[in-house]
């Protein structure tokens, strides 16, 4: 994230509502809180990453299609950042307030429709959030895995409930056998052949269903070529799989080109002597 900030004297700006609802989650009576995806900039020219470990999601990111490019709705995601870092006391506060309406008692808000975990100062707001709002329900995926072992993982609210979602650069710290964990498959047959129980009836079977999620992937056509018919955690894996690999053969070239250089540098000593 950019350390600039903003010109002395000037606010955050402030959206009028924290947390909203889309289709999909009004069916089920759910409210979302949302970042802008990934990476991008500001309308004051600075930069973020609302998602630092995202791997190859980012190349097939719902978040970074369709509606969601709208100028709206993107001037919407950028606004919810914006007041985070640039008075991060102040949204603390708001969604607090926001939160105290009768209507959320016993709700479940989805932390971050698009966006992620981004910092440890940021997580630990969320943390202190739900702990003073005991009767709203909060849930999310998340591939900062790092960040929550560390933060979340040792005293989690307790009405706080999480997956790790494959197709990140931390993907290999997941231990499918002991966490709760979604993976994107190209359809729903997919998911059955694999045994896992899919969520596309409610997102909310994401975290109140079986441990093992499937998630079927959004039909968008230049996604799904990329997609190729793998899982996100099998794409990814090729991914890591072909860095290994470059980074191995670099490393074998440093070390066979190292005499090499250490002759002609002899050599050319002897030259100039």
């Amino acid at each position: 994230m950019s350390s600039s900030t903003p010109e002395s004297g000037t606010l955050p700006a402030r959206p009028r509502r924290l947390l909203t609802q889309n289709r999909e989650m009004k069916q089920i009576g759910v409210y979302n809180w949302t970042l802008p995806a990934w990476a991008g900039r500001l309308p004051d020219g600075r930069t973020y990453n609302t998602c630092p470990s995202a791997g190859i999601c980012r190349q097939v990111c719902y978040a970074r299609h369709g509606t969601y490019l709208w100028p709206a709705v993107r001037a919407k995601h950028h606004s919810n950042l914006q007041f985070v870092l640039d008075d991060p006391d102040g949204w603390q506060q708001a969604m607090l307030a926001e939160l105290a309406a009768p209507k959320f008692v016993g709700r479940w808000i989805r932390v971050h429709d698009s966006g992620d975990f981004f910092s440890d100062d940021y997580t630990t707001r969320w943390l202190r959030i739900m702990r003073d709002r005991p009767e709203v329900n909060f849930y999310c995926y998340t591939k900062e895995i790092d960040r929550f072992r560390r933060l979340v993982e040792p005293d989690p609210p307790e009405n706080l409930l999480w997956v790790y979602s494959y197709g990140g650069t931390q993907d290999h710290v997941i231990d499918p056998q002991t966490d709760r964990v979604a993976d994107v498959f190209p359809d729903e047959e997919a998911i059955a052949a694999a045994g896992w129980s899919s969520q596309e009836a409610s997102d909310l079977l994401a975290v109140l269903g079986p441990r093992l999620v499937g998630v079927p992937a959004n039909r968008i056509p230049h996604f799904l070529r990329r997609l190729d018919g793998r899982r996100f955690s099998e794409w990814q894996a090729e991914v890591d799989a072909e860095r290994h690999t470059r980074r191995g053969a670099a490393a074998v070239r440093a070390i066979t080109s190292a005499p090499s250089a250490r002759r002609r540098d002899r050599t050319d000593r002897r030259q100039a002597a």
